[in-house]
């Protein structure tokens, strides 16, 4: 490479800047990057404060959990591995009242903490009802209890008073108004009571059969994450080594499955928005970069009159395009931080702290991407100029730029294959995405092909206006250009429906797990003779819709006539569920809320039993086998017919096993019942007043933390689609854009020959109106099926797409094309004739 090269490329890039000629160049590549640096550093901002927010549901960056005092080998560990620890104790219990006080009872969900609490909490207290909130900085005091508002409810308590716990007498200092890290059983969710964990032994509530939960919560100092990471590994390990029963780990992955769902759809979202990014920059710099090469044929032809070699003109252009794609990555890097900004900001109301700073992966991502795309799809038909021939000088017929060779395409979409692959960051969202869409260009491209082939008979010579006759034949009369700018806006459009469709569908589903009227009450260990007079006390309270089930405790005891035994399996989920009883139910229709996966549910048919797909793959049962349980001394079979999907985060009542039967009146059996609280002050002191003997669980806490963390991912996916759609809008004008010079040379043609300017504008506007039209019907039949297998298969929800979606599609493809062609195409009708005929083929 000589100094010549250089210079030349630096003369060029500086002449093509100052003329305008890179400008649709810069900006796809420049809103590309953005797009994607915006997606990418909001999204790896987002990912961390909800993963922050996860850890404060769980306690810790991972839990140790287990039914003995907390091995000495797992909390040595911890400390030498530089992690900050603290080990609660939690129980059911019962607290009650001094008898000058009345002598209630109520059953609590105790928790004993101790040096170290909160870590990754957060507890807020108050000194008593509607006084200000504070934030908890360690545990009670010792002699000293913090207590939940349904504890003083239930027991007519003030905060000050004394209450009774097993053989101590402890005074409530504050009032619980949230806790994060409460858990998602039913017993740990009733109203809670928070002790020193220097009380516990005078309580003396802790007996041989107890039963306890230890848990042993670690964190990471800042910058040290590595080191959580390498102690859960290390804990497994020891685990499974040792064959330790009655220890589990717990982390963001495993312990809060309500958040888990919503975190994993809400990555998946951004990903695909990041996919739908880079696809959309793809398509703009093909189309700008072939647009930038057919401006610049008549330069290179007069560069090789001039003496330059083919090599000197192509080191040039591929100079000139790397620096011009460096500084339109890096522009469009620092677009897109402050663009992520103020998403942050717009967020700001939705977040109770900062989230934490975003990484350098997504600016070097992006600028990859940025040298990626020009290099692999805008280089290409600019190094042809190369092979320009001076003949073109004197005749301009010759030298046009040639197909893209199929080697080259080739390299290039398997390399941008790859590329959606990364930015996807989930292989089979990737793989539905890249598939669908090479699909779908594929089938644009030959549908496309056969319109406007068919498109000159459709449209007859006599009866026609004259108008629609010339749009029909600019069309038909290229139809290389015309199969080009339809699979282009189509490309684009697909992008933008199937964003559209998705965005929509996606937040529905997020809203409809967790309803405005989600059950934020849990009512167990209701007596069957009070099931009559709890249900009215509900609907004269005015709660209308409720879940109601019979509740069956039963333990598994033999699978297709095999005793069960826990040694039987490998799994440690399998060991747990098989060491404990089930909750199990009976209804003769299968829940609404629930789906079939396999089999077929029938009501009322004996000796049948419905399972959990989860709990059938973790146990390795299919359908047709035969399971046997011991329900308190009753041994009741059943074989199993159906498989059911159920949500876990939908917070509705479900069940492992379920019956299809109306009546099991040979096993005893409790009812539970699920409903969304009135805001009658007192309710829930009315309802365990006439009904004492009930456990009333109050998940409103951790309703409300899913539903913030939910409201959180919304707004966000809003605004980058917002940012995206802009990108989508880019690709449309280049698409309609790149047919300028055509459409001037015929235009001034048409002028020169008589045509009037009313009458072109007419001819344009048609144009631009069918094939947009075109292109949106082939986008959004293509968005339908490819947002189908997304929806189905990446993010798990049942997909509703509209049969008016592609009648809409059809008139947005229209309106948008018709809107960049009068933008970007305006002055292609007050272009005068004779410059555009002097420029013109000979």
């Amino acid at each position: 490479m000589s100094l010549l090269t250089l210079s030349l490329a630096w003369r060029q890039m500086a002449r093509d800047f100052r003329s305008g000629e890179l400008r649709l160049l810069i900006v796809a590549v420049m809103l590309a990057v953005a797009a994607l640096t915006a997606v990418g550093f909001f999204a790896d901002r987002l990912k961390g404060g909800l993963a922050r927010d996860a850890r404060q549901l769980l306690g810790g960056d991972a839990i140790v959990a287990t039914d003995q005092p907390t091995p000495p080998a797992f909390v040595e560990r911890a400390r030498e591995a530089g992690l900050d620890t603290t080990v609660t104790v939690a129980f059911p219990s019962m607290a009650r009242a001094t008898d000058e006080q009345g002598g209630a009872t109520r059953l609590v969900s105790l928790k004993a903490t101790g040096d170290g609490y909160p870590l990754r909490s957060r507890l807020r207290l108050a000194d008593g009802p509607g006084q200000t909130e504070q934030t908890a900085e360690g545990p009670p005091e010792p002699g000293t209890v913090w207590v939940e508002a349904g504890v003083l409810d239930a027991l007519q308590l003030r905060v000050g008073d004394p209450l009774l716990l097993g053989d101590a007498t402890l005074r409530i200092a504050k009032l619980i108004t949230f806790e994060s890290d409460r858990g998602a059983g039913f017993l740990s969710l009733s109203p809670r009571v928070l002790l020193n964990q220097a009380d516990l032994p005078a309580t003396a509530l802790i007996q041989p059969a107890s039963r306890v939960t230890y848990r042993l919560a670690v964190a990471a100092p800042d910058g040290r994450e590595r080191a959580a990471t390498e102690y859960v590994a290390w804990a497994e390990a020891r685990i499974k080594a040792e064959n330790l029963r009655g220890i589990r780990i717990e982390s963001l992955e495993s312990g809060r499955p309500e958040m888990r769902q919503t975190l994993d759809r809400a990555e998946k979202f951004l990903n695909l928005v990041a996919l739908l990014a880079a696809l959309l920059a793809a398509v703009a710099v093909g189309i700008a970069s072939r647009d930038f090469a057919n401006r610049h044929l008549d330069d290179c032809a007069m560069l090789r009159v001039l003496g330059q070699s083919q090599r000197t003109i192509a080191w040039s252009y591929t100079l000139e395009f790397a620096a011009v794609g460096a500084l339109a990555s890096a522009l469009g890097a620092a677009l897109g931080f402050g663009v992520h900004h103020v998403f942050v900001a717009m967020l700001s109301n939705l977040l109770d702290a900062t989230l934490p700073a975003a990484t350098a992966w997504p600016a070097l991502f992006g600028l990859g991407v940025g040298l990626t795309l020009l290099f692999g799809f805008g280089l290409p038909p600019v190094l042809q100029l190369a092979q320009v021939p001076p003949l073109r000088v004197i005749r301009r017929d010759v030298g046009e730029l040639k197909p893209t060779s199929l080697l080259v395409l080739a390299a290039g979409g398997l390399g941008f294959a790859a590329l959606l692959l990364a930015a996807s960051s989930d292989l089979l969202l990737g793989a539905i995405a890249v598939g669908g869409f090479a699909a779908a260009v594929a089938l644009f491209a030959l549908f496309a092909w056969g319109a406007v082939h068919l498109l000159r008979r459709a449209v007859p010579e006599a009866g026609v206006p004259r108008w629609l006759v010339l749009a029909t034949r600019q069309v038909s009369a290229r139809p290389a250009f015309a199969v080009l700018q339809i699979s282009a806006l189509s490309v684009g459009l697909l992008a933008l429906m199937l964003l559209v469709l998705l965005r929509t569908d996606l937040i529905t589903s997020w809203r409809a797990a967790t309803p405005p009227d989600a059950p934020n009450r849990f009512v167990i260990n209701i007596q069957p003779e009070q099931g009559d007079p709890f249900q009215q006390h509900l609907r004269a309270a005015g709660v209308q819709r409720y879940d109601w089930y019979p509740m069956i405790r039963g333990r598994l005891v033999a699978i297709n006539g095999r005793d069960v035994a826990v040694d039987d399996f490998q799994d440690e989920r399998a060991k747990r569920l098989v060491d404990r009883e089930f909750n199990l139910s009976h209804a003769a229709q299968m829940p609404t809320h629930n789906e079939a996966a396999g089999g077929r549910w029938t009501p009322e048919e004996p000796q049948a039993v419905s399972v959990e797909e989860g709990l059938a793959a973790t146990l390795g049962l299919k359908l047709g086998d035969t399971l046997r349980f011991d329900i308190a001394g009753i041994q009741t079979e059943g074989r199993i017919t159906s498989l059911r999907k159920v949500d876990w985060a939908s917070m509705r009542v479900n069940f492992f096993v379920m019956f299809p039967l109306s009546e099991m009146p040979e096993v005893p059996s409790t009812y539970i019942a699920a409903f969304k609280a009135p805001d009658t002050p007192g309710f829930d002191n009315a309802l365990s007043h006439e009904f004492p003997n009930i456990t009333n669980v109050d998940v409103s806490a951790s309703i409300a933390q899913v539903q913030r963390v939910l409201d959180q991912v919304i707004r966000a996916v809003e605004f980058l689609f917002g940012f995206t759609l802009a990108a989508g809008l880019v690709v449309l004008f280049a698409a309609v854009v790149a047919t300028r010079e055509q459409r001037s040379r015929e235009f001034a043609i048409m002028r020169a020959m008589g045509a009037g300017g009313t009458l072109l504008a007419r001819v344009q506007r048609a144009e631009l109106l069918g094939v947009g039209a075109l292109a949106g019907l082939l986008a959004s039949l293509a968005a339908a099926a490819v947002g189908w297998a997304l929806a189905r298969y990446a993010f798990e929800f049942s997909w509703g797409a509209s049969p008016w979606v592609p009648l809409a599609g059809t008139a947005v493809g229209a309106v948008l094309a018709l809107a960049a062609g009068w933008w970007g195409l305006r002055e292609v009708l007050r272009r005068p004739v004779v410059e555009t005929l002097r420029k013109a083929a000979v």
